[in-house]
């Protein structure tokens, strides 16, 4: 694949490549504005333009979309955290990745928050997904299940789960249980 020259990253330029990501992908403002400015710094220095002026564009398109509201950080953050919970990561791995996306501690709270509203106890939730992922408790064989209990419990807290919580899901006679222990949570 040929590499294109660099082109000079004016704010019309900016905008369409924002436009173009958000297409593809939902970010957060922070994340888009370090997707443009990487690109675009990229091309002021082949150019040699100047990257203060680059970096007032980039921050100026990212407000614009903002204002537009096709950026909302806080729909954001409370999506990708109710995804997370249901795919099988723990609270605190929520928090990094939200955090690599660039939100504020705050932000994530309130996604975590939002989220707990919705389901009461979405790091039991989240647990459970993870174990039948990974075929951990009662998704695992039956043979040699106590043996394995302190593995699996190891498994859970690398993956950030609190100890009552993997403690719950590694002692539970059969998913059944846990199903009904997440509702009776309601």
């Amino acid at each position: 694949m040929a590499v294109s020259p660099p082109r000079p990253p004016t704010p019309v330029r900016l905008h369409r490549r924002a436009l173009h990501y958000l297409e593809r992908f939902a970010t957060t403002g922070a994340h888009l504005r370090r997707v443009l400015l990487r690109r675009a710094l990229r091309d002021a220095a082949a150019l040699g333009l100047d990257a203060e002026q680059v970096a007032r564009d980039v921050e100026a398109v990212v407000a614009r979309l903002a204002a537009a509201g096709l950026l909302d950080d806080a729909l954001f953050a409370a999506t990708r955290a109710r995804r997370l919970v249901a795919s099988g990561r723990s609270p605190a791995r929520i928090r990094a990745a939200l955090a690599g996306k660039g939100l504020a501690a705050p932000a994530i709270e309130a996604a975590l928050t939002r989220v707990a509203e919705e389901q009461p106890d979405p790091e039991l939730a989240a647990a459970i997904a993870y174990a039948r992922k990974r075929r951990l408790g009662p998704w695992g064989p039956a043979e040699g299940r106590p043996e394995r209990a302190g593995r699996e419990l190891a498994a859970l807290a690398r993956a950030g789960f609190g100890y009552r919580t993997a403690q719950l899901v590694v002692a539970a006679a059969d998913a059944e249980a846990l199903e009904v222990l997440l509702a009776g949570s309601t």
